[in-house]
């Protein structure tokens, strides 16, 4: 069992932002996410386009900004739970009780939701044996690129996903991209650079053609892809990678008898509260009159939800606005000196 003063849904920019608002007014945060990896929409859709709305950073990327926001989280010492989903709260007393689907179990008095449009969950191949394989040659993300070097890869998708990775994979492995349509739906600068690689020999391209068939016990031997003409085609690989976008779902909250507005969740704009006193809504998956789906906006609300959920933590204790420039307390927070 795991006390905190505040349990956090979703470890996106948001997520990481109100990380930071806890604890320069000294409340401790833990972090469960589905996914394996901080960043959230961030990294799983678009770590490397251009972001331009960002206050005071004229352009960062999502793989940028998710750095930075790590660093400034750093004095705080947060625990994250990846690859974990929250599947059950109730209430005992003054805390909430919260199991996730590793059979964990926080006890807070405060939950904030930043858990984007909901968890993210990856399209995944429609034939039966890529489940048998998966993790063990059917990938659906790439967690170290280099496990992938000196093999033979075959890469299925035609958005920017697919096409980042079979340009940067073909740099160390052996790389054949496989789409269905003939042209491709990702950035129009990606698939020049993967018709030159193609043109120079460094890189494979299949169109129009789709997964078949895998051969294999153990492991991966080969493939066979079909296109719309019954053509097929066997190809020896040793793994396969599948960009097919995600799938957005709200999972088990719509379980928790919280407010639901068309698959978003109604908040009280004075705090970001949801009808359940102690459980706030920040980011994307939040609604109310004029919001707007930005990650500046998130942050505003992330900080007013933070302040609100001191009330609950310490109860006993008066809040106690104070500014980050001058305030010892919470430079002591931050590790740093006055000056």
């Amino acid at each position: 069992m795991i006390k905190t003063d505040v349990l956090i849904i979703g470890a996106g920019p948001v997520g990481l932002f109100v990380v930071q608002q806890l604890g320069l007014i000294g409340l401790k945060a833990e972090v469960v996410d589905n996914l394996n990896k901080i960043g959230g929409q961030c990294i799983e859709l678009y770590p490397d386009k251009p972001i331009y709305d960002i206050p005071a950073v004229p352009e960062c990327t999502g793989e940028s900004l998710t750095k930075n926001l790590s660093e400034q989280i750093e004095p705080f010492k947060t625990n994250f739970h990846l690859n974990e989903r929250v599947q059950e709260i109730s209430k005992e007393k003054n805390n909430w009780k919260i199991v996730t689907s590793k059979d964990k179990i926080f006890i807070s008095p405060n939950i904030i939701i930043a858990g984007g449009v909901g968890s993210f969950e990856p399209r995944k191949f429609s034939i039966k044996e890529a489940e048998k394989f998966e993790n063990n040659g059917v990938y659906y993300s790439v967690k170290d690129k280099n496990y992938f070097k000196n093999k033979k890869i075959c890469i299925f998708g035609g958005g920017d996903s697919a096409l980042d990775w079979a340009i940067e994979l073909s740099k160390f492995a052996e790389v054949i991209l496989v789409h269905r349509r003939n042209e491709f739906r990702g950035a129009g600068h990606s698939a020049e650079i993967a018709r030159k690689l193609e043109k120079e020999g460094k890189l494979k391209i299949k169109t129009p053609f789709q997964i078949n068939s895998i051969e294999g016990s153990d492991k991966i031997n080969a493939i066979t892809i079909k296109n719309e003409n019954g053509k097929i085609e066997k190809i020896a690989t040793d793994c396969l990678l599948g960009f097919f976008g995600l799938i957005m779902k709200l999972g088990p909250i719509v379980e928790w008898g919280i407010n639901l507005e068309k698959k978003h969740i109604p908040v009280n704009t004075e705090n970001f509260q949801t009808n359940k006193e102690g459980i706030f809504a920040i980011g994307d998956i939040c609604t109310y009159p004029g919001k707007l789906k930005l990650i500046l906006s998130g942050f505003h609300e992330g900080a007013l939800a933070a302040r609100a959920c001191f009330k609950l933590a310490r109860p006993n204790e008066k809040y106690k606005f104070e500014f980050t420039t001058t305030s010892k307390s919470m430079h002591e927070r931050l590790g740093v000196k006055d000056k």
